[in-house]
């Protein structure tokens, strides 16, 4: 394929960049689009997986027909099934009426089916039969139907692993990945985080009414060293916190900093299996370590107010024998306590001087012993109360700032009875 026509579908689909990951990807998507074979899109969360689902309805025999994108992760289990297929009336409690599926609604056209390493067992089964014969049947019915429907899947995890832990069926993950797809993350895709930089500060500051923001030369170096495992969607992000909140249009590395969270620390956007056995931690791991090293010092903090009102302790002595109480906290940097959510930071013990201690500890005597559980379900549960709130009770957005799918989310939900 001529370079001209990977730029023409490029401006056509918004996307930006010039990598030649990026381009062989486009390349292939156009190559199959005509074809009736069925595409399994690999990538990372947030990497513009359906962007390439788009491109291959367009560009095929299908494009005047439907096309419809499904995240199997934010379907209840209980419901895919109906949601997919469709039901007849009575078919469980409150099928008061016969419902079509997305794959009769859709006969003619394209599914995109996001998240494909989410679907059921039981669903992937029905998945596979339409797949090989074009064959469905309804929830509630015996009645065979017909459908003709081409399926373009996606995931970010790992299908070869979930087959072996019997999560994914090997029958089903051959038949998808007819033709693989991989979309670069963006940290594999060099000086293209500049380009989609430029991109969303115009379109911000179009949106805000408000100068564009740019980088200067160290902060843009900082900017093609950062990882970025929320992938485009973590930069765009990024770009309009700093459109919004920077009063100074020029973006230095120190203030690009800012908002940058730890290397180490940032919120995965995939659970890799890849990494060695090493483990990637998110915002809330880190809150619950803090948390239990908390409790360790409480502990040790009592002893030492008991001390104190006994007078048996002077406060040269308590500063001298246990500073590390005062001081950061179990070795975390301080950089890795700033990038923890704003909300948690008065749950972090800060400096504190000496004066303020004494003054402070009949406080302290106060706190009741319930508060010593220190419970990861309890924390679980106001993160995702918060979440909701923050999010207007949308689980959409409310999951992606949990880092977790819809389905989770969902089962959480129930398991803790929050009321939305």
């Amino acid at each position: 394929m001529k370079e001209s026509e990977i730029q023409s579908i490029k401006q056509r689909f918004g996307i930006i960049g010039n990598s030649p990951k990026l381009n062989h990807a486009i390349q292939v998507a156009a190559q199959v689009a005509p074809t009736e074979m069925s595409v399994l899109i690999t990538g990372e969360s947030g990497s513009g997986k359906e962007s390439f689902s788009k491109i291959i309805h367009s560009l095929s025999s299908r494009k005047h027909g439907q096309f419809i994108a499904i995240n199997c992760g934010a379907i209840p289990e209980g419901t895919i099934d109906s949601e997919l297929f469709g039901h007849e009336k009575g078919a469980f409690t409150g099928a008061h009426e016969s419902r079509k599926g997305y794959f009769e609604v859709t006969n003619g056209g394209t599914i995109f089916l996001d998240e494909i390493g989410e679907m059921p067992v039981n669903t992937q089964a029905r998945l596979l039969r339409v797949l090989e014969n074009g064959e469905f049947i309804k929830v509630g019915s015996s009645k065979v139907q017909k459908t003709n429907v081409r399926v373009i899947a996606a995931t970010n995890v790992n299908l070869i692993s979930a087959v072996e832990s019997k999560k994914f069926r090997e029958d089903l993950y051959y038949r998808l990945n007819t033709v693989p797809i991989f979309v670069p993350p963006l940290r594999e895709r060099g000086t293209d985080a500049d380009l989609l930089f430029r991109k969303f500060a115009s379109d911000f500051s179009e949106t805000y009414r408000v100068k564009p923001i740019q980088l200067t030369d160290d902060a843009k170096r900082i900017l093609l060293g950062f990882r970025f495992p929320g992938n485009i969607r973590q930069l765009k992000n990024l770009v309009e916190q700093m459109s919004v909140l920077e009063m100074d249009r020029e973006i230095s590395g120190e203030i690009l900093l800012k908002y940058l969270p730890s290397q180490n620390n940032s919120l995965p956007a995939v659970v890799s299996r890849d990494n060695g056995g090493k483990e990637d931690f998110s915002e809330r791991d880190i809150l619950y370590k803090v948390l239990f090293d908390l409790k360790k010092d409480f502990n040790e903090m009592k002893g030492l107010i008991h001390q104190i009102l006994e007078g048996e302790t002077s406060k040269s002595e308590i500063l001298e024998k246990h500073g590390n109480l005062f001081d950061e906290h179990d070795g975390l940097s301080e950089s890795t306590v700033h990038s923890l959510p704003v909300e948690s930071e008065p749950l972090l013990l800060r400096e504190h001087q000496d004066e303020e201690f004494i003054e402070n500890v009949q406080d302290i005597t106060h706190i009741n012993a319930e508060d010593e559980s220190l419970s990861i379900e309890k924390k679980e549960k106001e993160l995702i109360i918060k979440a909701l709130r923050k999010n207007n009770n949308k689980r959409k957005y409310a999951a992606q700032d949990l880092g977790i799918s819809e389905r989770t989310l969902y089962r959480k939900i129930k398991q803790y009875e929050i009321d939305e």
